[in-house]
């Protein structure tokens, strides 16, 4: 690598040139035959000769890998073709304003009421067909006005999909809700008191969860990769709200930042239980220097810090909260089974740079599956098996990509059970797929016909 290319431009991470289409791809081990679906895996991707000036900000491309009866199909990667890809169009218009249709969608990919969105938290999710043509910009029949979070939570129960958008001009954060099959019927705003970059958020059966917390808006960073920075004057707090009443209870906690939430859950004294990424002020640093943010020198000393494990449990009738680091080992991406999301759980699925690790959340790491100093693993998707009694009982799919740009990259098939065995099934991939950020499984019966 260069002294002059970005690391989110070089190794690992180095984006593809282009897209292409590969058939019946070659399998190590077996593939459950169970597993008939669609792997989709999205993440940034800037044209050739582009910088973006982060890692965030790429053009989203989604990686896919089709899967039949113990076959590995097809494997193809296409841009989302947005507004801003096609037509070269800004996020702010002249007058200020957001163009919700001119976003990356580069962050994750969803299905939900037989649709399948490619999403990004500043604009609205990008509709996708299962072979991955782009269909265009959903608004859900012109209700939805504001931007669509990345990181929306289906309620297993009710089947609806909770989500929000935040902004940095009042309302700050507003809150949304779709009904199972698809149809926006809930949202108001909510009152934060500045313009916090909410990336993620949880739910309960009974609460959503906020985390309003001190990486904020700078003007002054605006053309600059990402406009956001850590503010020392900004309160870090954690709010439980009813799912149809705006008023927010907070808990102040100790400042710290969170990216990815792994599950909340209310316990039987009715008090909420968060699991989610912690970085500290110093961990925040390490981590935003090294994908593309400005930080102060002193800051990047702090090669140590890293994103932990860690539970916050809030009581709504004393109005206290608790915290404590569940591991202190190094982990982001989390994952649960989608079945027990807002419900209890006791696994958590994890990544640590070359590692995918599994947590039982009462005991701290149980396994890890280590793919070797080279190798950089990707957020690994739970799929309960057929006919599951067990949380554990399934498959883990995770993407691994090697460091050197001439491996081709592997969809990787492992136990949940016995995590640190082999995988039981390798599918090589016809190129390197850069690694990235959010992906899901998505059963062909999910699918609308």
């Amino acid at each position: 690598m260069s002294e002059q290319t970005p690391s989110y431009l070089a190794g690992h991470l180095a984006p593809v040139p282009d897209e292409i289409e590969a058939l019946d791809l070659q399998v190590t081990g077996a593939l459950p035959t169970e597993l008939t679906g669609r792997y989709f895996r999205n993440g940034p991707n800037p044209k050739p000769g582009e910088d973006s000036g982060h890692w965030f900000t790429g053009h989203g491309m989604i990686h896919g890998v089709r899967l039949n009866q113990g076959r590995a199909e097809w494997y193809r990667n296409r841009w989302v073709r947005t507004k801003r890809l096609v037509e070269g169009a800004p996020s702010i218009r002249p007058d200020g304003t957001r163009d919700l249709a001119a976003g990356a969608a580069n962050t994750s990919v969803i299905e939900h009421g037989g649709r399948i969105f490619a999403l990004m938290e500043t604009s609205f999710p990008y509709e996708m067909s299962p072979d991955l043509d782009t269909l265009g910009p959903c608004d859900f029949n012109g209700r939805l006005t504001t931007g669509m979070t990345a990181h929306p939570k289906e309620d297993p129960e009710t089947g609806e999909l909770h989500l929000f958008d935040y902004s940095v001009r009042p309302p700050f954060l507003t809150y949304h809700r779709l009904s199972a099959d698809g149809q926006l019927i809930t949202n108001f705003p909510v009152r934060v008191p500045g313009p916090t970059m909410m990336h993620d958020f949880a739910i309960t059966r009974n609460h959503v969860v906020w985390l309003d917390l001190p990486v904020v808006f700078d003007m002054e960073l605006v053309g600059h990769g990402m406009p956001y920075q850590w503010s020392d004057k900004y309160t870090s707090r954690i709010g439980l709200m009813g799912k149809d009443d705006p008023i927010v209870q907070w808990f102040d906690v100790e400042p710290c930042y969170v990216f990815h939430v792994g599950n909340a859950r209310e316990d039987e004294q009715g008090r909420v239980v968060l699991d989610a990424i912690r970085y500290s002020r110093e961990a925040w640093f390490t981590s935003w220097s090294h994908i593309g943010g400005a930080a102060p020198r002193a800051e990047q000393a702090a090669a140590l810090a890293v994103s932990k494990l860690h539970r916050w449990i809030l009581d709504p009738a004393t109005g206290k909260v608790t915290e404590q680091e569940l591991d202190d080992g190094a982990a982001e991406f989390p994952t649960v089974d989608d079945r027990r999301v807002g419900l209890p759980n006791r696994y958590l699925y994890a990544v640590d740079r070359s590692a995918i690790v599994k947590y039982d959340t009462d005991r701290g790491v149980v396994a890890r599956h280590e793919l070797g100093e080279n190798w950089r693993a990707g957020e690994a998707v739970f799929v309960p098996a057929e006919d599951s009694s067990g949380e554990d009982e399934g498959w883990l799919l995770s993407i691994a990509t090697n460091t050197d740009p001439t491996v081709a990259s592997q969809l990787l098939v492992h136990d949940a059970t016995d995590l640190a065995a082999k995988p039981v099934a390798a599918v090589l991939l016809p190129r390197r797929v850069p690694s990235g950020f959010h992906g899901s499984w998505i059963p062909d019966g999910e699918l609308a016909r």
